[in-house]
């Protein structure tokens, strides 16, 4: 049974305790592998191994720091298939989601950072006949990067990417759910010429390590991506401490399906945000508001392809959903199937576990499924279920399908589909949401704010914003 190890100032090093957590393979519902059950004594180790690195990394020239994420980026590149394979087993996603979204992200995180702090700009402003103020930006020092197991490496790469690029050094866990493919990427930092220190890894659960890394007196900011019940915990715990905070938290998000939209588009999109990577991604659309002239005509052709999506394991090649991360969120969204029912919901679509020959008999595996029947405010669409799950309802007009949309503690993402330009902006302006795609779902630029608005977070990720996040402002105000 192989054992994973901490990456703590450039080596793999064994938990302080000797403790252990066993990780599953959810197609197979078997341990493969165990992870380091850390505590707040690795975490502390980890902190003081950044604080000696920090002076070096943050003094370094910036086409200096750049040079090695960009040595990282390429490092990940060159054991693509390695990190692929991991992240498939690792996640139970099929291995052409994790080669065609997962790593190719990452390696993109790492690489658009990496050139993007060489633009990173300062600002002046001059005053007539006073003076001139500038402004300087300056690494905060130790910063706390925690991701979650949906898209691992993906998120993982998200945080800490930037951090490093601003000159930070950093304490990360990864999901103890998903931790493989951070654990490889200790290999990558070594053979890139990362400097010891600059990024820990720590694995554990987050009721230790996690909670370590909030607590730390010494770690100044935390980027977190996770629930929104852990985000408010984090935000009570750190914000007595004056830590700066990036949370990106749970998303209960709306497509909007006008009758005049691009119809086949529309389809094929539609079916890829209900279900991509299982419905585990915080942008999937898992309430779907279709205008009544076109309902029908929708609900047949989205049920024909939802039961056309083929469930199997990982490295089918046939493979279009593979199985859910774990057995405890396998029965929490079957609970939520179920709980639909109570409230009056009628399933049109999947609802059912799928039962795999050997060896897959015991995996994760779920339907795709639609439910159609209930009222907007019930708990199904109201509660973030996070799996393949999706519901139908059907509106007459823009106010009624405002109403049902915005009605949620939540404003992540929304998708809108329609043809009328003034309708678009119109609907895209009123809707509770920090990100908004019309006539698409998941389209990225990495330059782009990303985050949400209510329960769905606190702050921005990406391009400057993430930069801006992990640096200090100072003016500086020189007379004339």
């Amino acid at each position: 049974m192989e054992k994973l190890q901490n990456y703590i100032n450039g080596q793999y090093i064994n938990p302080n305790q000797g403790n252990y957590i066993d990780n599953y393979e959810p197609a197979t519902g078997k341990v493969y592998s165990l992870i380091p059950n850390s505590d707040e004594s690795d975490v502390q180790v980890a902190v003081e191994a950044a604080e000696k690195a920090f002076p070096i990394w943050s003094k370094m020239s910036i086409d200096q720091r750049s040079a090695i994420l960009v040595k990282v980026s390429e490092g990940i590149q060159n054991r693509m298939d390695e990190f692929v394979q991991a992240e498939s087993k690792d996640n139970g996603k099929p291995v052409s989601l994790a080669a065609h979204v997962d790593i190719p992200r990452a390696i993109s995180n790492f690489h658009f950072f990496a050139t993007g702090i060489l633009h990173f700009a300062a600002e002046a402003h001059s005053m007539e006949g006073e003076g001139i103020n500038y402004t300087t930006r300056k690494p905060i020092g130790v910063v706390g990067c925690i991701s979650p197991w949906n898209l691992p490496l993906y998120l993982f790469t998200w945080k800490i990417a930037p951090a490093l690029a601003a000159g930070n050094c950093v304490i990360a866990k990864p999901s103890e759910v998903t931790p493989y493919t951070a654990y490889l990427l200790g290999k990558v930092l070594s053979e890139a010429g990362m400097p010891a220190g600059v990024l820990n890894i720590i694995h554990g659960a987050g009721s230790k390590v996690g909670d370590a890394i909030v607590k730390h007196p010494k770690i100044k900011a935390i980027s977190f991506t996770g629930g929104t019940k852990t985000g408010e915990y984090i935000a009570r715990t750190a914000a007595p401490m004056f830590k700066k905070l990036s949370l990106e938290l749970g998303g209960k998000n709306p497509n909007i399906i006008f009758d005049d939209c691009d119809f086949d588009e529309m389809l094929t999109t539609t079916v890829r945000s209900s279900f991509a990577n299982q419905g585990q991604i915080c942008l999937c659309g898992s309430r779907i508001f279709v205008q009544r002239g076109i309902y029908d005509k929708f609900k047949a052709a989205f049920v024909e392809r939802v039961e056309k999506l083929t469930v199997s394991y990982p490295t089918d090649p046939k493979a279009k959903m593979g199985a859910l991360v774990s057995k405890p969120h396998l029965e929490k969204v079957i609970s939520y199937i179920e709980l639909a029912k109570q409230e009056g919901g009628k399933v049109i679509a999947g609802g059912n576990q799928v039962h795999l020959e050997a060896p897959y008999n015991e995996g994760y595996f779920l339907q795709a499924t639609v439910i159609e029947g209930l009222d907007f405010k019930c708990r199904t669409n109201q509660e973030e279920i996070f799996g393949p799950v999706v519901t139908l309802t059907p509106f007459d007009t823009e106010e009624e399908v405002l109403e049902m949309a915005n009605s949620t503690q939540y404003g992540l993402s929304a998708t809108l589909w329609t043809s009328d330009l003034k309708r678009a902006h119109r609907m895209a302006d009123q809707i509770e949401a920090g990100i908004v795609w019309i006539n698409a779902w998941l389209v990225r630029d990495l330059r782009t704010p990303f985050g949400g608005v209510k329960s769905s977070g606190v702050g921005r990720e990406g391009g400057w914003e993430a930069l801006r996040f992990f640096t200090e402002p100072k003016n500086v105000f020189v007379k004339f």
